[in-house]
């Protein structure tokens, strides 16, 4: 039996984009044993899927601590991995795969470090653009997994796999149908769209369609989110009480609801592997090729400042992406309203219906 471990720490998103590894390697080898390692927060959109064993949850802020990471290299060289995927490909994990012990460990180049150590057994590079439907980090994903062994019918999408109790949810039992969820901030606050812009495109929706609207952000945005309620107008059709803390929570609170709208995130990646439409809004400075999965004319679509004025973006080369991330409002308040409803109304449009006038 093979023992398989893949590294994803960080961000939400990134850890269910990188479970189509443990999807397709079982079908390589239906009776390994795999283990993701990654960061405990995230572990809610990892659970109950039948194609990982087991879940090595790490606190992000105690991994940083030398002696943590000292232990946990021990710990994973303990454990006798015969394939390591590393998709986070940093230090920290770049040192697990160094010490594992594991006779096969892949990961992906990165020019920029001067460290020249045999981390990786088969070390790959990142696509330079994408060239499937899935989009670029599905795609560096998989081919982790083709560089080394040969995929005949390869899943791209990632799936969220709910419990039957899950799935009969009963807090949105008592709302209006259909449910509309409204991420109102991104994971960050560069990711975060100017909250004035929020509450317009939120009062577009109520005015415009016969919906319950629900607010998604994470709990210590807490402020922001009752602010964004304050500039609404429609606040009859807002129910602020219906929310979840957890990220399993919101998994199975966004199973409950048919569409959302959000910054681009791990909210549009758990809703997309829920099979739920969506419309994203990316930040400037998010490079839109990496993580647009999916999109066609109907289920999932999209807006980015660079596809609506790209003579904005003619001074920054790929490599400034830092620099407008340090400040995205600039260029943040280009993207108005009034441009992302030219693409947000034909979205809703087709799924939702028009309000009533009397």
């Amino acid at each position: 039996m093979k023992k398989i471990l893949v590294i994803q720490n960080k961000r939400i998103g990134d850890v269910l984009i990188s479970s189509v590894i443990a999807n397709n390697i079982k079908k390589i080898f239906p009776e390994s044993e795999i283990t993701y390692f990654v960061y405990d927060y995230t572990t809610g959109v990892l659970e109950n899927n039948p194609n990982i064993d087991r879940i090595i949850a790490v606190k992000e802020k105690e991994l940083k601590k030398f002696g943590k990471l000292y232990k946990t290299l021990l710990k994973i060289r303990a454990e006798k991995y015969d394939i390591i995927f590393d998709s986070y490909a940093k230090f920290q994990s770049r040192l697990i795969c160094l010490f594992s012990g594991a006779e096969i460990r892949t990961g992906f180049k990165r020019s920029y470090k001067k460290l020249k150590l045999p981390f990786y057994t088969h070390p790959i590079d990142f696509l330079d653009h994408k060239s499937k439907f899935c989009g670029k980090a599905i795609e560096d994903r998989f081919n982790m997994i083709t560089n080394l062994f040969p995929l005949k019918e390869p899943e791209y999408r990632p799936k969220i796999f709910l419990t039957d109790g899950e799935k009969s949810y009963h807090k949105t039992a008592s709302l209006k149908k259909p449910i509309v969820m409204f991420g109102i901030m991104g994971s960050t606050k560069a990711k975060s769209m100017p909250l004035d812009y929020v509450a317009q495109l939120v009062d577009f929706v109520l005015e415009n369609y016969n919906v319950s609207l629900l607010f998604n952000y994470a709990p210590y945005q807490l402020e922001e989110a009752k602010h964004v309620y304050s500039l609404c107008t429609h606040k009859e059709r807002i129910f602020m009480d219906i929310y979840e803390s957890s990220i399993r929570g919101f998994c199975v609170l966004m199973n409950s609801c048919d569409l959302l709208i959000a910054n681009e995130g791990g909210s549009i990646h758990i809703a997309k592997a829920l099979d739920k439409p969506t419309f994203t809004i990316y930040s400037p400075f998010i490079d839109k090729g990496d993580w647009s999965s999916f999109e066609d004319e109907i289920t999932h679509q999209s807006v980015h400042l660079l596809e609506e004025k790209p003579e904005l973006f003619e001074e920054f080369t790929r490599d400034s992406r830092k620099e407008i991330e340090a400040n995205p409002e600039s260029l943040y308040r280009h993207l108005t309203p009034e441009i992302i409803l030219k693409k947000l109304k034909p979205f809703l449009d087709k799924h939702l219906k028009p309000a009533k006038v009397d």
